[in-house]
């Protein structure tokens, strides 16, 4: 199982917002770098994420199947 977190940054170049305003309000260094890898990261984070960019967590994250799952 794996995210994406490509419509967050999508949204943040279309705004013209950077990761350094993630930080600037309440996003934690680590759960930036989380976020850039594609990495999980908790739902806590995702509630802070939606509140300062006034959006659904669909709007910044997408379940991204395994390969195996698809198999299935």
């Amino acid at each position: 199982m794996a995210v994406s977190y490509e419509k967050l940054f999508k949204m943040l170049e279309e705004k013209g917002l950077t990761k350094y305003y993630l930080r600037e309000n309440g996003i934690t260094h680590n759960v930036v770098n989380s976020l850039a890898k594609n990495k999980s990261v908790n739902v806590s984070s995702i509630m802070t994420l939606c509140e300062i960019l006034n959006c659904q967590p669909g709007d910044v994250m997408e379940y991204v199947p395994d390969e195996e799952d698809d198999e299935e």
